[in-house]
């Protein structure tokens, strides 16, 4: 029995194994070169996902002024990021209601996240 435990080990390969040398000459091994593009390419999906989710609730769930100042304020849809100041002239407001503005915003989007 222990012969053909022994057949059936020889025939698996270890993640753990080494593989090879990286150009400092530090052994790799397969688990090495899986996690780090699979990892990269999770992290990228996931965070893609997390995009969509925020664009979503801002969509839904923020009023028309306080998303243009959001969407102004981070530079959000590709737009170039403006300052209190900036935004304030923009719309002919003053930069003190901006912020306040800015502040009730992302405290309903925080909320709706923490939710999910």
């Amino acid at each position: 029995m222990s012969i053909r435990a022994g057949r059936k080990q020889r025939s698996e390969t270890s993640l753990h194994a080494p593989i090879g040398m990286d150009q400092e000459g530090n052994e790799i091994s397969l688990l090495d070169i899986l996690c780090t593009e699979n990892d990269t390419i999770f992290d990228q999906v996931d965070l893609e996902m997390e995009v969509r989710k925020l664009y979503q609730h801002i969509r839904n769930i923020l009023k028309p002024r306080e998303k243009e100042i959001l969407l102004l304020r981070y530079g959000l849809n590709n737009q170039e990021e403006m300052t209190q100041r900036e935004i304030a002239e923009l719309m002919g407001i003053s930069r003190s209601y901006v912020s306040r503005i800015e502040k009730k915003a992302l405290k309903k989007l925080c909320k709706e996240l923490e939710k999910k």
